[in-house]
């Protein structure tokens, strides 16, 4: 399939609600991971696999699945995947013993990475290339609205009815997505013969790691990823409790506006790589100014938009920087990867570092993370302007 004059805006908003079921799979563990204890009161210290166990798969088959989707076609990758995790929804309706539901996670992590890696590659050719920077900026924001959408309505469920009801609820949407998109859903064509071959996994990393423009979108990747979440997750303590909740919930929120507003404009005038870096120098300076004034709602606030301007621009630097399907899939699996690994390492280091030297050598760390994502771009630009 090529591209078209005009973007199927239909068709991109149903790959992105696609995209939210995917992004519910991290999601719907942890909005109620307290209560976990509940159903499995001798699990301990194993419970965190629970969330963990997707991100796990992430980190190790993130360029597999770069690889593999490529191969099978996008659109059988994306519907499969789909199925795939409404069938293990429903499985952990029924919260079977602890192993065997953290085994169904395992399952789950695959689907979750044929969708992060079919979705953004589908979206990317079936949009004109005058939209596509805005296409993938939307697709940019289905985490944090998938999150919303579960604390909004997902936890409520999960009280009222009960957890049962919250996986099988989010089995339904990702089967009715999957009903939805089969008679629709193009055919994009496969990933040339030139792509690394499956057998070759460790050839497919270096070729994603050591080029400057396949890997470069994944490098930036991982240093946001290592500070998004880790950011929501340890800052409040030292905001002013009269507005903690308030400025935590809003935060991601700016973060999606942001994004498809000015970062969104920024795109129509600059490459997607400059937005990035623009972001990244934005939030360093905003954290050095938490650090100077601990606490600061405004600065909270603005940290937050700030980060909306690296999320949707990374997803739009794929095919700026990527010509070919084969090239796309390699660098959404290497996001997939790196996105993984920040997520899982960040709030440990981070939590680490708050116990060495408090809020201080936080805003230090995060400094020293936005400066090293936008310094990696920098330096990935200069090799590619070399070539």
């Amino acid at each position: 399939m090529r591209n078209s004059e005009t973007t199927d805006w239909r068709l991109v908003l149903l790959i992105w609600a696609a995209g939210l079921g995917g992004a519910a799979q991290y999601g719907k563990i942890a909005v109620i991971f307290d209560r976990l204890p509940e159903i499995y009161p001798g699990g301990g210290t194993a419970l965190g696999f629970a969330v963990s166990l997707v991100g796990l798969v992430g980190i190790v088959l993130g360029v597999v699945a770069g690889v593999l989707v490529g191969r099978i076609g996008y659109r059988r990758a994306l519907l499969s995947a789909l199925l795939l995790g409404a069938a293990v929804s429903a499985l952990q309706a029924a919260f079977p013993p602890l192993p065997v539901f953290l085994g169904l996670r395992l399952v789950e992590g695959a689907a979750h990475l044929a969708i992060v890696v079919a979705g953004p590659t589908m979206i990317a050719q079936i949009a004109a290339e005058k939209d596509r920077p805005l296409a993938l900026t939307l697709w940019g924001t289905f985490f944090g609205v998938a999150f919303a959408v579960l604390a909004w309505g997902g936890v409520p469920l999960a009280r009222g009815v009960g957890l049962p009801a919250l996986m099988l609820a989010h089995g339904a949407y990702m089967a009715a997505m999957a009903a939805i998109l089969w008679p629709i859903l193009p055919r994009v064509s496969k990933a040339p013969a030139a792509a690394p071959p499956p057998a070759d996994l460790w050839r497919a990393h270096g070729r994603i790691y050591t080029s400057a423009r396949i890997g470069a979108p994944a490098w930036g990747w991982l240093f946001y990823t290592a500070s998004f979440v880790s950011v929501l997750t340890v800052l409040p303590p030292f905001l002013p409790e009269g507005s903690r909740l308030l400025v935590v919930g809003a935060m991601p929120l700016l973060s999606i506006l942001c994004s498809l507003t000015l970062g969104v404009w920024l795109l129509r005038h600059v490459s997607a790589v400059t937005v990035v870096v623009l972001g990244f120098a934005t939030c360093a300076v905003l954290a050095a100014l938490l650090g100077l004034a601990p606490g600061t709602p405004s600065l909270a606030l603005g940290l937050g938009a700030a980060l909306g301007l690296v999320q949707g621009a990374s997803f739009a630097s794929v095919p700026q920087l990527n010509g070919t399907l084969a090239d796309r899939a390699l660098a959404n699996g290497g996001l997939a990867q790196m996105g993984n690994l920040g997520n899982t390492a960040g709030t440990p280091l981070m939590v680490a570092v708050i116990g060495v030297a408090g809020h201080a050598g936080l805003m230090s760390a995060l400094c020293l993370l936005f400066l090293g994502g936008g310094a990696v771009h920098l330096a990935l630009g200069l090799r590619r302007g070399r070539a």
